[in-house]
């Protein structure tokens, strides 16, 4: 039987198996994705926004973008942090749960796109985990690792700001999670491009 049919008979939420299922195939869409941390300890810290955008065929998908803010206003409050940021943001507010579930339906069966994406990655992964869901199925690839193979780097550190002049791009203003997921997707296709991959 396959694993993920297996997977299919446990006891998750009705939003987890159907995003099994999307596995079937595979797909040609891929999703720039950043995601707004408190900070970088994946057991402690909490998820502020998601910021997410299509990639088909080398075109980025205006029109198909996905952002939220999830005002975690107590931990916040605890640990001394400005909510200013969740109080001013003119993105959706939905609660973690409900952001997660939005967001995995938004993904579907997409390669995600990302800086440092295996972090975004393991701090959804400990999300879903208490909403009794798996972990992430999707491939992943990370902007910092395609430009350090590009150029044999193997000696230093590259910060999103830091890719982005290199390759030339514009700068956004970054007042969002989406504003870092579309230069994440400007940097992901010129870099695809010269890597020479589909």
């Amino acid at each position: 039987m396959l694993d993920w049919l297996k997977n299919i008979n446990k006891d998750y939420p009705e939003f987890w198996k159907t995003y099994l299922e999307k596995f079937e195939k595979k797909s040609n869409r891929y999703v720039s994705l950043s995601v707004d941390t408190t900070g970088l300890n994946v057991k402690k810290d909490v998820i502020l926004s998601f910021g997410a955008i299509a990639v088909i065929d080398d075109n980025i998908l205006i029109g198909d973008v996905f952002e939220v803010t999830i005002p975690q206003y107590k931990f916040l409050h605890d640990n001394g942090l400005s909510n200013d940021f969740l109080l001013e943001s003119e993105q959706p507010k939905l609660s973690e749960a409900h952001a997660l579930e939005k967001l995995i339906a938004y993904i579907g069966n997409a390669t995600l796109v990302g800086h440092r994406i295996n972090f975004d990655i393991e701090m959804i992964n400990e999300a879903l985990e208490k909403l009794g869901c798996g972990r992430l199925k999707n491939e992943a690839l990370d902007i910092e690792v395609m430009y350090k193979k590009l150029h044999d780097i193997h000696d230093k550190n590259l910060a999103l700001d830091d890719i982005s002049t290199l390759l030339k791009i514009a700068k956004t203003e970054r007042i969002s999670t989406t504003d870092d997921a579309y230069t994440i997707a400007l940097s992901f296709l010129k870099l695809k491009s010269r890597l020479g991959f589909k």
